[in-house]
């Protein structure tokens, strides 16, 4: 028996083919939850995804859906209430990595990760809020560089995030007499292909680590499935930062 029940819920996970995202849509499947989950290009990991949840006895489906077209997003929703029966909970996954000196990052940098990381999230939130009911959850994940930049650079990434945070405390606001909470959940260096713990700018990283390592992309799934349960009922409009102690 798990400790946080799901049963009888439905998430939709963006970016769920690989790294942090796969890791949420397996531990909401885990926990009893149908599960959608987004890819763009990568399909094959996508299914493979897909098929472990299934071989696990959970129910899941992928569908093809870029974060840089606000139908998609909207289509891809209408295609998980259709296919799983309804919506309960909206994880906020996908996104891009930008990082460039100032000079250098153009206009069309700029339109790319605020549409990827920000706009999106928008989209996907208002579409899924036609479809939540009481007890519905919408979760984003940003990025502890939301909060502190640490290094040059990393401006447009870190502006993209914090604003996440400002969307998030606005719509606890607007959807919480409707019994939705939304939340935002800040990793810091956590061990993906994006981001290995063992790449060429890790140990820059792990030297800001209170706990001096990386985290595992199982730890942010876990932190996720907790406020898409029952005991996450209370939490709303809350940043809730899991690095290690990166930003302490």
């Amino acid at each position: 028996m798990t400790s946080i029940s799901l049963a009888g819920k439905t998430a939709f996970v963006t970016g769920g083919s690989r790294g942090i995202g796969a890791a949420i849509a397996k531990r909401l499947a885990l926990e009893g939850a149908a599960v959608a989950l987004t890819y763009v290009n990568a399909a094959e990991r996508a299914q493979a995804v897909v098929s472990e949840i299934e071989q696990a006895g959970g129910r899941a489906v992928a569908i093809r859906a870029d974060n840089r077209d606000a139908e998609a997003i909207e289509q891809a929703i209408r295609e998980t209430v259709e296919a799983l029966g309804g919506l309960d909970i909206l994880v906020n996954s996908a996104g891009i990595w930008h990082s460039a000196p100032l000079e250098e990052t153009t206009v069309a940098d700029f339109d790319e990760v605020m549409a990827v990381n920000f706009r999106a999230p928008f989209v996907a939130i208002r579409s899924a809020s036609r479809h939540l009911g009481d007890g519905g959850r919408i979760i984003t994940i940003g990025s502890n560089l939301a909060e502190l930049v640490p290094w040059p650079g990393i401006s447009l990434y870190s502006a993209s995030k914090a604003a996440l945070a400002g969307l998030t405390k606005g719509l606890a606001r607007d959807l919480g007499p409707r019994g939705i909470t939304v939340n935002i959940v800040h990793p810091g260096s956590t061990d993906t292909d994006m981001n290995p713990a063992d790449g060429d700018h890790a140990e820059a990283q792990r030297e800001r680590i209170a706990t001096g390592s990386y985290g595992e992309p199982q730890d942010i799934a876990g932190l996720v499935a907790w406020l898409a349960g029952p005991q996450g009922k209370f939490v709303t409009g809350a940043s809730l930062t899991i690095d290690g102690g990166a930003n302490a």
